[in-house]
């Protein structure tokens, strides 16, 4: 379909008119994803009009080193990198060259993500259609990847919609999208910017106050009121730490995360599988076990008794009647989450606290150092999740579960590592951790159709 030079007066005027194609994918199980930073202008009027959801999927185009322009792959969230052979081979690229350019990108795509998003988790996809929304489609690499990552985190069906890409782009990405939606095809086509009046660039702050007002934008269907979220400090073994408590409305258990060495409050991997429990009804309390001047202090972040007394004092002081309860009311049901390190704290607490922890649970953590008396005196239902290819933590977790007397079973996500960056991993991990605190603390049911565990294995 020809278009003119100047097709689109401006992002938002390409939005406006790319939204108009996609009114068939108005309604409750719709989320759009945009791609930062031109395409959120564009994403942020498709959102408007189909009422859905907007949220980010942060892509980093691999630009050939003398002609950055160029595409020659791309990076994204979760670990995903898409190369273009048609590129690569006839640039000449070297591994040397090829790798200096995705660590550049890759320091500013993790600098973007922690920008735009903040503490935030990204919006669930699973079973959802998810519109992938950018300014327009040039190599094809930055669409591909996104394309990749949100059918990675569960998407039931990927819709990439631009306002103009080239004539053979439907040949490029069909087959990683279920539909392809453009405004225009021009032939030729040398570049995007070559179709708008005004192709400026879109700054972070821009970026921000769409994302901003689709947050506070009301939508179809949205159910139950957003988690109260906020900021608390509390005292623990001489120091007050900070950290985030969520608490959902009707709120049926808490569960406070012990991070890990190098991992805090921000951390996105424990963000993500909070959101998760929020949205089965379980409060959360996200806080640092060691204050910003302990951090670089490694004998303190390996200091289990340490750890384990600050996440005991933390527990016994955190408030666990959501507000609106009943004065007097019975407290929610403790869980304790812990990574890393931060696993050892927890079962360390368990043991500490005995019957007042409901259950407890292990993402890619070190239980052996909280040593073989204290595992011997947790009483909590433990879940030790472990990536299948961190073998030698799963051999420490394993004989540390030999000295557990509690109800326990080791899950093992297949084709994870420690820090489950592959797609699709840190999913599991949620939903694990999900059903196990769900079902230990007689907050409710386990989810219809989501199995127990992973892979389970038996010293």
């Amino acid at each position: 379909m020809p278009i003119t030079r100047t097709h689109f007066t401006d992002r938002t005027d390409a939005g406006h008119r790319l939204a108009a194609r996609l009114a068939h994918l108005r309604g409750p199980g719709t989320v759009v994803v945009a791609l930062p930073r031109g395409g959120v202008p564009v994403a942020a009027e498709v959102a408007a009009a189909l009422a859905a959801p907007l949220d980010i999927c942060v892509i980093r185009k691999l630009g050939v080193p003398y002609q950055p322009e160029l595409g020659m792959g791309a990076i994204g969230e979760d670990g995903v990198r898409v190369l273009n052979e048609q590129v690569l081979r006839p640039a000449r690229v070297t591994p040397g060259q090829l790798a200096a350019v995705e660590a550049r990108e890759r320091a500013e795509l993790e600098r973007r993500a922690r920008r735009y998003r903040g503490d935030r988790p990204p919006v669930d996809l699973r079973g959802r259609t998810v519109v992938v929304v950018d300014d327009g489609v040039a190599t094809g690499s930055t669409a591909r990847a996104a394309c990749l990552i949100v059918r990675a985190r569960g998407a039931r069906r990927v819709v990439l919609a631009v306002p103009v890409a080239p004539e053979d782009w439907t040949e490029r990405l069909g087959d990683v999208a279920d539909e392809l939606v453009a405004v225009g095809t021009p032939s030729p086509f040398f570049a995007i910017g070559e179709f708008y009046a005004d192709f400026s660039q879109t700054g972070d702050a821009e970026v921000l106050r769409h994302l901003a007002e689709a947050r506070d934008r009301p939508g179809p269907g949205t159910g139950s009121p957003a988690p109260a979220d906020r900021e608390l400090t509390l005292p623990a073994a001489g120091v007050r730490l900070t950290g985030r408590l969520t608490v959902p409305a009707g709120a049926r258990g808490i569960v406070v995360f012990a991070h890990g060495s190098g991992s805090g409050r921000h951390s996105p991997r424990n963000r993500r599988v909070a959101e998760e429990l929020n949205r089965a009804g379980l409060a959360t309390f996200l806080f640092d076990l060691l204050t910003e001047d302990e951090e670089p202090d490694r004998r303190k972040v390996f200091d289990v008794a340490l750890l384990g007394t600050r996440l005991t004092d933390v527990a016994r002081a955190l408030p666990r009647v959501p507000a609106g309860g009943p004065p007097g009311g019975a407290p929610l049901p403790l869980g304790l989450f812990g990574a890393s390190t931060g696993a050892a704290a927890a079962l360390w607490t368990a043991a500490r606290l005995g019957d007042e922890v409901a259950a407890l649970v292990s993402r890619g953590g070190r239980p052996d150092l909280a040593g073989a008396q204290v595992l011997a005196a947790v009483t909590a239902p433990t879940l030790l999740i472990v990536g299948g290819r961190d073998h030698q933590v799963i051999d420490l977790n394993r004989r540390a579960r030999e000295h557990l007397r509690c109800e326990s079973e080791l899950a093992v996500v297949p084709h994870a590592g420690h820090l489950f960056e592959e797609p699709g991993t840190l999913d599991r991990v949620a939903e694990l951790a999900r059903d196990w605190f769900v079902e230990h603390s007689g907050a409710g049911p386990r989810a219809p159709g989501d199995p127990p565990t992973a892979v389970t294995q038996n010293p």
